[in-house]
């Protein structure tokens, strides 16, 4: 992916000027200079671009972003920046944003055609509404949506995978409630606790999601590259 500041901007929906201010504060890094200076940005650009953005809708301020952004590795990629950032649209309340297909290609770089449009609804990252050329979208899947298009998946290998992921999430949901509810809430209540207790209980409660949801999609990114590295150390015949 090359991109001018301008094409750069477009994509990620906000102004040169703002993308200008964001490079500006390190938020971004310089982009690569070609001939006649001309800079160009790459899907890492785009990426951190719009992990800004989404921190930004979740009410952080500059400098906490700045801070965020500190803690990333140097040589992050653009693959973990996307999951950041569909982390951290995974605790902005379900939206009613809405686009039609014109808006969805300039949002993801490319003219979109039927097909790329029933992979990305197969995929989650876009629903359909009553109106045929009108979607749903899901701000935090449609970036990881829109790499999986280049990727040659066919569309039944995709419901296949978002049948499994889901079919194991609920099940690790539903066995981790279980715990936590059977070793730490039912022993907690048979405390006779008070209901300023009760309360301060609950809050905690809700705070332990994010780490969890964390721990889980680490868990899953070692296991999947555990995978990948002894389908490579496979023979030919094996693989």
């Amino acid at each position: 992916m090359r991109l001018t500041v301008d094409e750069l901007a477009a994509r990620a929906g906000v102004t040169v000027r703002t993308l200008r201010f964001y490079s500006g504060r390190g938020l971004l890094p310089p982009p690569e200079l070609g001939p006649r200076r001309v800079g160009w940005y790459g899907a890492e650009h785009l990426d951190r671009l719009e992990l800004i953005e989404e921190l930004q809708r979740q009410g952080l301020t500059l400098a906490a972003i700045e801070r965020y952004l500190a803690q990333l590795p140097a040589d992050i990629g653009s693959l973990d920046l996307a999951i950041h950032r569909a982390l951290v649209a995974a605790w902005t309340p379900e939206s009613a944003e809405q686009a039609d297909v014109e808006q969805l290609s300039r949002r993801v770089g490319r003219q979109l055609s039927a097909a790329d449009l029933d992979r990305l609804v197969a995929m989650g990252a876009l629903h359909r509404t009553e109106r045929p050329e009108v979607f749903r979208v899901d701000p935090g899947l449609l970036p990881l949506g829109a790499r999986v298009l280049d990727l040659p998946i066919p569309l039944e290998a995709i419901l296949s995978t978002r049948a499994a992921v889901r079919l194991h999430t609920e099940a690790t949901a539903r066995e981790l409630h279980r715990l936590f509810r059977e070793t730490v809430w039912k022993p907690f209540r048979e405390g006779s606790p008070s209901d300023a207790e009760v309360e301060r209980m609950r809050e905690l409660t809700g705070r332990i999601e994010p780490l969890l949801t964390q721990a889980l999609v680490t868990a899953f990114h070692r296991s999947l590259a555990e995978q990948l590295a002894e389908h490579d150390a496979a023979t030919p015949d094996e693989a």
